[in-house]
């Protein structure tokens, strides 16, 4: 009832035509990154088309448009290049690779039905802006070759780039004209539509990867000669696609299943992050835990077909919601249009040049670079900015997901240093009335009466495994003393770490014949320290609620009086019941 609800007549409209337009933007999309994949451009329609439909069908955003993108292409091109070399054949090798994307798939499916799609992008900026520049930089480096009219060199990215020599030296202009003049259309035609064109009809204009597209094609076919050697498509097979049995090899199962969660984390990063761009846009929210399970539905049935990895596409999802598009229709629409062009006019793909597929792709490599954030990053922090390049340069050189791992692990030391940094300076040992902290004038009063024995451990805010140190230096600096009170009043949260450092000031504190008391400790705080047996170590009047209960019983207790245990007070620490009573 409620799909049929969202799916009235204005909105079928809007469905149908932003569904149409995406469509248009996938088919030379598709193309390119199937041809960059080496999978060839059918295994890149087919992707389009079955992670596009699967995805909208089974997905937690209704607009996402789900087809292969320039990260994923990027991934998919290792794994089809490693594995087409050191399988048996390059036949298996390739069914091997297509194993990797339902793979990918099954590993999305899983971490939406743990429900973990909210924990998917938690990862600091620079990282993220590090990790797909440096996918855009590996995208624009592999089409080099194409682009200047030859075959990408054996080796990836290093062999690339130790053969940018030769490839300069056996240039074929022909090729390279048209992929620069696909290029300058990519660049210039969107900022002459922007100038020119009334706002009213922008959205009839047909995007500019289809006018290079077409114009590339033209120009190839009446420019060059039909003899000459410009590398095209060729036909792509008509009819749906052969079924790809699941290949293992046991030798490359670890290499495989390692390949596979690489692809499908990207994925799952890839396509989260289009939903918060969708959410945005649309002023809805979107629900990551379903999205994953229909991304992961939309690989596995990929390549159980023969299609490349796909994930959630910026630039279509944008296009899509800004035609009309607001549920999920669209993306059926989309793939359905793309299935009835594979179906009935794939033979039209002969003519189209590969120097123009590299064109886009490049293009495509150029517009991931964060240039942002490189030019200020710098200026925002020196730590950031290193963060980020380091991320680059692993994502390049060495592995996608070393790069990330690093760059996490290196942004959260930095963070918990600085957190501790600020943490540490909320443990504060007080003797007097001083004004480190705020107390009332009673309190003030109280302890000012004893002269410095009765020392109030004050901590605020939480207590994290970085605090440990400036709580057990507090400790170790404290002057003596008659009586300890353990302030956690202000403490959300209390770590292990930090708990037994405040373990060990209590621990001595009674072993030297001090009377300690504990203030505040409630909830998650209270149990910690019950686990501890922290708690076992006191007498139970020595608990409080109130710091002034608490500063009057210590008072008492430096001038020769002790409350008996037995004792009652309206500020007494709450039972097991009361907890739940304060909770609820």
């Amino acid at each position: 009832m409620q799909i049929t609800n969202r799916i009235h007549f204005r909105n079928l409209q809007g469905d149908i035509f932003g569904g149409l337009t995406a469509a248009i933007i996938a088919l030379p999309m598709a193309l390119a990154f199937g041809v960059a994949s080496g999978a060839g451009a059918a295994a890149g329609l087919w992707g389009a088309v079955l992670v596009g439909f699967f995805a909208a069908l089974f997905g937690g955003t209704p607009t996402l448009i789900s087809e292969p993108t320039g990260p994923m292409t990027v991934v998919m091109t290792a794994v089809i290049a490693k594995l087409t070399v050191t399988a048996d054949s390059p036949e298996q090798g390739l069914a091997m690779a297509f194993t990797v994307v339902m793979m990918a798939g099954v590993i999305q499916i899983i971490l939406g039905a743990l429900r973990l799609g909210r924990y998917v992008t938690l990862m600091p900026y620079t990282v993220v802006s590090g990790f797909m520049s440096g996918i855009g930089f590996i995208l624009v480096i592999l089409q080099l070759g194409p682009f200047l009219g030859q075959a990408s060199p054996k080796g990836g990215i290093l062999g690339t780039v130790q053969n940018i020599g030769t490839l300069l030296q056996n240039i074929k202009p022909g090729e390279t004209a048209l992929a620069v003049l696909t290029v300058a259309i990519l660049v210039v035609m969107p900022i002459l539509v922007q100038q020119l064109v009334p706002s009213n009809i922008r959205k009839f204009v047909p995007p500019a990867q289809l006018v290079a597209l077409i114009v590339g094609t033209v120009v190839a076919l009446y420019a060059f000669p039909l003899m000459d050697d410009i590398r095209r498509i060729g036909e792509i097979p008509t009819g749906l696609p052969t079924l790809q049995v699941p290949t293992f090899s046991a030798n490359q199962f670890q290499s495989m299943l390692i390949d596979a969660l690489v692809l499908g984390m990207l994925g799952c990063i890839d396509a989260l992050l289009t939903s918060v761009v969708a959410d945005s846009l649309t002023r809805t929210q979107h629900d990551s835990n379903k999205e994953l399970i229909g991304q992961g539905i939309g690989n596995l049935m990929s390549g159980l077909f023969g299609g490349i990895a796909g994930a959630g596409a910026t630039m279509g999802t944008v296009v899509n919601i800004q035609t009309g598009a607001r549920t999920a229709v669209s993306g059926l629409t989309r793939a359905l249009i793309l299935l009835v062009v594979i179906l009935g006019a794939a033979n039209l793909t002969a003519w189209i040049p590969m120097a123009v597929l590299a064109g886009i792709a490049l293009k495509v490599g150029i517009d991931i670079i964060d240039w942002g954030f490189l030019k200020r990053a710098h200026q925002v922090s020196i730590k950031a900015a290193m963060i980020m390049y380091g991320v680059i340069i692993l994502t390049v050189f060495v592995d996608l997901i070393v790069a990330v791992g690093v760059g996490v692990f290196v942004a959260n030391l930095l963070t918990i240093e600085r957190l501790s940094k600020v943490q540490a300076n909320d443990v504060k040992t007080i003797t007097d009335a001083d004004d480190a902290i705020q107390m009332s004038a009673e309190e003030k009063e109280l302890i000012d009466q004893t002269d410095g024995r009765i020392l109030l451990f004050h901590l605020s805010g939480p207590m994290i495994f970085g605090v440990s140190k400036a709580i057990s230096r507090q400790h170790n600096a404290m002057a003596d003393h008659d009586v300890l009170i353990v302030d956690l009043s202000d403490v959300p949260h209390l770590g292990v770490t930090s708990s037994l450092a405040i373990e060990n000031a209590i621990q001595e504190a009674i072993d030297k014949g001090r009377q300690v008391f504990i203030v505040g400790a409630t909830g998650q705080i209270k149990r910690r320290l019950q686990k501890l047996g922290i708690l076992s170590l006191l007498p139970a009047h020595h608990l409080h609620m109130d710091r002034t209960e608490a500063l009057r019983q210590a008072v008492a207790a430096v001038k020769g009086y002790e409350p008996p245990a037995n004792g009652t007070s309206s500020t007494a620490y709450p039972t097991q019941a009361d907890d739940v009573a304060i909770s609820n």
